[in-house]
Order: structure tokens, then C-alpha cells, then sequence
């Protein structure tokens, strides 16, 4: 376990139980830069931690909105039901909002609720539950089915994505649906760097090197690596069906 390789990001705590702080306080030292967001009267949970402690008096609702603007994840040893209502209220997009997770009152599952893929919730419940001995509850598709996350393919390796949001949700349900996908990666040196999962890539991701390679009438969707400058009516050509990457 202490081989877990740590993620990057400002984490909150959140824990208003005995059974919840008691939990927050055993993660909290592998999780240096994680601050413990508690009710006062279980300050004294938290004392011989290094950890910074932020307790607060009153309502938890109250201060759901700091914990929107200052934290890219909000880890909630709090129910799942209870953590619904407290955020409502403060949901943009997920653009913009940040990782909710939730670790269940006996430590046994983390949650990933809200802003799985683009903020980091998903992997970040991965990598708390392999420091608890937890199990992650993933429903996001396309982890669950092991397969190319549309929205955040290579964005561990800098690449940004070019695309009208509606091609981002036709082109997610045709991969995760197992429909065949055209993949074409144009680098100089291509290769499989973007594929992080453990598991081989799936049968339905077929691999080019060159756009003039593919018969686009084969594929339901194209994944586009390249700098190329595309032609004016490339997207017309392929109407909701197309998602480029700039690496």
C-alpha cells in the first residue's frame, strides 16, 4: 500500500460522525495535502495529525459553497443521500464543478458522484479505496466497461480536446455501446501512450496512422489525433460523429 502512487489536487475531508471522523483521521495522514473540514466538538479527532483542521459551528450547508470554490475534490464520510441535498443547490457543470466523492459509515465503499471523468472524481475513488481497502462504486460507462473515455482521452499527456460538445456525447454513447470506432493517431511516433487501463483495448477500437486510411462509412465515430489544419467541411462531413485531439 505505500507504493500507491499519490494524485495531484487540493482535497477536503468532510466528517461530522464518530464512525466518520474516526475514518477521516486513518486516511488523512496519507493524504498530506488533504485539509479535514469537521464539526468542533471532533477537533480533538484530529489533534496528533499534521493535517490542516478547519472545524466550523452550525449547519454543514453552510459550507458547501467554500468547499465548491476551494477544493478540487470533497471527499464526504457522510451518507450518500444526505450528501445529495447538501450539494443540489451548488451545481454548475461539470466544467466547472468539482470531484464529490463519498465513503460510506464503515469505510467499506467509495462513491464517485459527481464530476467522474473531467473532475478526477473516478480515479480519485480508485486511489482511496486502494489506501482503505475499500471497493470504488463506478458507474460512469465507459470505466465500467473498460473502455476509451471520449471526454478526457489523453489528457494525462497534455492534449486538448477540439469538438462541439454534442459530437462528445454522440461519439461516448457509440464507444461505450461496443459500435466500431476508427481511431487515427498521426504523431510521428504513434503508439498506445494514451491507453492507461489495465486491460487490452477492447475489439471494437480499430487503429490508423493516416485519416486518408479510413473508410469512414465503416465507423460510427472517429477519434482524431493530430495537428493537422482539418478542411472547412470536415465536421460537416461527419456530422456528430467526430472528436479531434491536439496533442
Amino acid at each position: 500500500m505505500n507504493q500507491i502512487k499519490p494524485l495531484d489536487g487540493s482535497v477536503a475531508l468532510v466528517a461530522i460522525t464518530k464512525h466518520g471522523t474516526t475514518q477521516a483521521a486513518q486516511l488523512a495522514p496519507r493524504l498530506p495535502q488533504a485539509e479535514i473540514i469537521t464539526s468542533q466538538k471532533f477537533t480533538d479527532t484530529f489533534a496528533h495529525l499534521a493535517n490542516r483542521v478547519l472545524p466550523y459551528d452550525g449547519a454543514l450547508r453552510a459550507q458547501i459553497a467554500p468547499l465548491f470554490a476551494d477544493y478540487d475534490q470533497i471527499v464526504f464520510f457522510v451518507s450518500l443521500g444526505a450528501v445529495v441535498r447538501l450539494i443540489a443547490p451548488h451545481l454548475k457543470s461539470k466544467d466547472e464543478d468539482p470531484g464529490v466523492l463519498v465513503v460510506d459509515d464503515a469505510g467499506q465503499f467509495v462513491i464517485p458522484l459527481l464530476s467522474g471523468h473531467i473532475g478526477g472524481a473516478n480515479a480519485w475513488a480508485e486511489h482511496l479505496a486502494a489506501l482503505i481497502g475499500a471497493t470504488p462504486v463506478l458507474t460512469t460507462a465507459s470505466d465500467v466497461g473498460k473502455t476509451i473515455p471520449v471526454d478526457i482521452l489523453g489528457r494525462e499527456l497534455g492534449w486538448q480536446v477540439e469538438a462541439p460538445k454534442i459530437n462528445i456525447t454522440r461519439v461516448s454513447a457509440h464507444v461505450v455501446n461496443e459500435e466500431l470506432i476508427a481511431l487515427i493517431d498521426e504523431r510521428a511516433n504513434p503508439s498506445q501512450d494514451w491507453w492507461t487501463r489495465p486491460v487490452p483495448l477492447p475489439k471494437s477500437i480499430h487503429l490508423f496512422t493516416r485519416f486518408e486510411d479510413v473508410d469512414v462509412s465503416q465507423f460510427s465515430a472517429l477519434l482524431w489525433i493530430t495537428n493537422r489544419t482539418l478542411p472547412e467541411d470536415i465536421w460537416q462531413r461527419l456530422p456528430e460523429r467526430l472528436v479531434v485531439y491536439r496533442p
